[in-house]
């Protein structure tokens, strides 16, 4: 048995439903993946590939609400794929996992069963805290799962296009001030984009930025209503405890 496989904690998301093994250090699994897998879209039978997956939260969220879809988890790291493919097993969800890095060439992405314009949908949450504001975490698998390089977005959102079928969609969330990142990133082969921020706080600027693109889509972009995370009175909107419980979607998902 490994270290990272003796000392893990195992945690509870979508109101018990969905129970997850993880490293008790380095990037924990928190709201940000809930949201993520609340804002994505997908029907029985679609191919869905969560890149970046860590133990799998994301990708295993959305298969717990959506059944029947034919997930792919994609994860560098080969203790945190194996911990997403176990967990994946315990809740009973079929998934494949690939030991993959997500900037690597189209061989290497065919070697694992991608192969361009292959995928129905896609959903990530990429390293993204800016690296010149960031404090730089000791542990090099945190500070790796944070921290966003000067290319990090633009090869994700390249490796999405590549797998995704014409029409397909990728969801992804990004800091909010990096929201033109975001924009440049996607300005290349997708179109039809809908973007929702996520506000810590009503008086306050948003926080994180939830984005929804049609690869080839042509439809006018759409800026949606808020999600407030919290009320005034510094309690979770019930709107977002019914997402967290895995009670309610967010509006991409419906689109």
């Amino acid at each position: 048995m490994t270290d990272l496989a003796r000392d893990c904690t195992e945690d509870a998301f979508l109101g018990g439903q969905l129970r997850l093994r993880q490293p008790r250090s380095g990037h924990r699994a928190g709201h940000d993946a809930i949201l993520l897998a609340a804002a994505t879209s997908a029907r029985a039978g679609e191919r869905v590939v969560d890149l970046g997956a860590g133990v799998g939260t994301a990708g295993l969220a959305l298969a717990k609400r959506v059944a029947g879809i034919d997930l792919t988890l994609v994860e560098i790291d080969p203790e945190l794929a194996a911990l997403a493919r176990a967990n994946a097993a315990s809740n009973a969800i079929p998934a494949q996992v690939a030991v993959l890095d997500v900037t690597a060439g189209a061989e290497a992405f065919a070697a694992a069963e991608l192969p361009p314009d292959g995928v129905d949908a896609v959903l990530m949450n990429p390293p993204f805290n800016d690296p010149e504001r960031h404090r730089a975490s000791p542990d090099r698998a945190r500070h790796s799962a944070h921290v966003a390089m000067a290319d990090t977005l633009s090869a994700w959102v390249h490796a999405a296009r590549r797998i995704l079928k014409s029409g397909g969609v990728l969801t992804l969330i990004w800091r909010a001030d990096g929201l033109a990142d975001v924009l440049a990133a996607l300005s290349r082969g997708f179109g039809s984009l809908a973007i929702l921020p996520v506000h810590g706080e009503a008086a306050r600027p948003a926080i994180r930025v939830l984005v929804r693109a049609v690869k080839g889509g042509r439809a006018p972009t759409q800026i949606l209503p808020g999600l407030m995370l919290n009320e005034e009175a510094g309690g979770t909107q019930k709107q977002v405890q019914d997402i967290l419980a895995g009670r309610d979607v967010l509006p991409l998902a419906m689109l």
